[in-house]
């Protein structure tokens, strides 16, 4: 096996390759920094690269460390806290803060013997679903170096996309994890509310998930397993699973009842009819594979539901620019921040606490409307994506209109933020590429599917159907 084709096999064989002695995790990080090396400079897609001291670790692990990824090279979004490493969510505010502790899913990764051997790009404060900034620039797409990779976990999906790693983390607070998964051909799950712990920062979070970002449904699914589970001084979260989740995803759901909707949730807003076609093409498969599907309108376009979600992910928002003033000294200003993230914060400041609390009781029964329509079928199928990966500067968080980009960012991922306010698990699925003839033709085209509550398995186990029944995953990018 070539070192260009090692780190696309799945993280469980190459943690069996370096548990037998067949390669040694000296050898498996030197590849990962390697590859970093001659392909970071097209992509951008790390903040920070380790290389000195993941290989360092990787030299002190042995053929028989028992833990079950030993020797694996990961890397982490730079939003989530690793140990004496540079912590910068994007943004010149934050500086160059240095965290003293581990954030859980850091903590979780290393006790599992992943070797972190980088930090990837974001959009500043992952608001928009690009990866472009004025402090690193642009990340660019393995597939189509002139598109994006989507966000804000960019970084992340152009690393595992361009096999620079075999895996890397990702959260999603509005679609974050499953539009770069769409964008660069990879399996994107944001788990249920509260599955994942967020502390030691908070306790508890209404839209955003931590998970990862991968090949195969198995690892999705092997990695959930490895994450998953409170931490003490949570204020919730959800319920145990009765067996782990990789055995969930290798059993036979039997025959579901799914709907297909490509309802757009969003007023005024188009889907590409090709993203439609996918969607339907999913059904049929799924049909082919036993179960039932009806296609449907979904009772989700709601008047003003951009705004209203605005306003509840402003307030968090805020408090992340808050937190990175108090941490470099510096104050929140057109100098500091980009000119969304001012308008946000501006417009989080005129909102009074009532303005705040009403539009997250308004999101609450918003969550209670669309899960008791959903109740009503095991899943729910759609299009992953409104439109291809838009091309570089297309969503652009500098503009003088940044409000107006903004809304752009809705156009494009419109069916994945309203996961967030039920907090339902959902999964984004390379299925397809663009046609022949499209300007985005041989890009990847995915598919969404939606979870009932916390039944994260059910989902997993009609994913990899959907794998097993057309595999994506000997699909190589571009730039790989």
């Amino acid at each position: 096996m070539s070192d260009a084709d090692l780190l696309f096999q799945p993280v469980h064989e190459l943690a069996g390759l370096v548990r037998d002695g067949t390669l040694s995790a000296r050898e498996l990080v030197q590849t990962s920094v390697d590859r970093i090396e001659s392909l970071n400079p097209q992509l951008n897609a790390f903040v920070d690269v380790f290389a000195e001291d993941a290989l360092a670790e990787a030299d002190g692990i042995a053929a028989d460390d028992p833990r079950p990824f030993a020797g694996v090279p990961i890397a982490i979004k730079n939003n989530r806290a690793i140990a004496g490493r540079r912590l910068t969510v994007g943004s010149a505010l934050m500086d160059d803060f240095v965290p003293r502790t581990d954030h859980n899913v850091v903590t979780r990764l290393k006790a599992a013997g992943f070797v972190i051997v980088g930090s990837t790009t974001l959009p500043e404060f992952g608001i928009v679903p690009v990866t472009e900034t004025a402090r690193f620039g642009p990340t660019r797409n393995p597939w189509d170096v002139a598109r994006t990779p989507g966000g804000s976990s960019g970084g992340s999906a152009a690393a595992v996309a361009a096999g620079m790693v075999p895996v890397a983390h990702a959260n999603d607070g509005g679609g974050s994890t499953r539009i770069p998964a769409a964008c660069c051909g990879l399996v994107g799950l944001k788990p249920q509310r509260g599955r994942i712990s967020l502390a030691p920062d908070l306790g508890y979070q209404f839209l955003v998930q931590d998970g990862v970002l991968t090949r195969t449904v198995a690892e999705t699914a092997a990695l959930l397993d490895l994450l998953a589970g409170p931490v003490l001084g949570d204020t919730s979260w959800a319920p145990e699973p009765a067996v782990p989740f990789a055995e969930q995803a290798r059993r036979d759901p039997g025959r579901l009842r799914i709907a297909l909707t490509t309802t757009m949730p969003l007023e005024r807003t188009t889907v590409d009819p090709v993203c439609v076609q996918a969607a339907r093409d999913a059904g049929a498969l799924l049909e082919s594979l036993g179960h039932e599907v009806v296609e449907v309108d979904a009772p989700w376009q709601i008047p003003g539901l951009l705004p209203l979600f605005a306003a509840s992910f402003g307030p968090a928002l805020t408090m992340s620019m808050a937190f990175a003033a108090t941490v470099s000294g510096r104050p929140v200003s057109p100098e500091s921040v980009e000119p969304l993230s001012w308008a946000m914060w501006e417009q989080c400041r005129s909102m009074t606490a009532t303005d705040a609390a009403l539009a997250d009781a308004q999101l609450q029964g918003l969550a209670r409307l669309i899960i008791t329509w959903t109740a009503g079928y095991d899943l729910v199928l759609t299009p992953a994506l409104a439109e291809a990966p838009v091309p570089i500067g297309t969503i652009d968080a500098c503009s003088d209109q940044p409000l107006r980009d903004f809304a752009r960012s809705g156009a494009f991922t419109p069916y994945t933020a309203l996961c967030n306010v039920t907090g339902s698990p959902a999964i984004s699925l390379p299925l397809y590429a663009w046609p022949e003839g499209d300007p985005a033709a041989g890009l990847p085209l995915a598919v969404q599917l939606i979870g009932q509550p916390a039944d994260e398995g059910t989902l997993l186990a009609v994913a990899a159907q959907l794998e097993a029944a057309a595999p994506w995953d000997g699909r190589r990018a571009t730039v790989s």
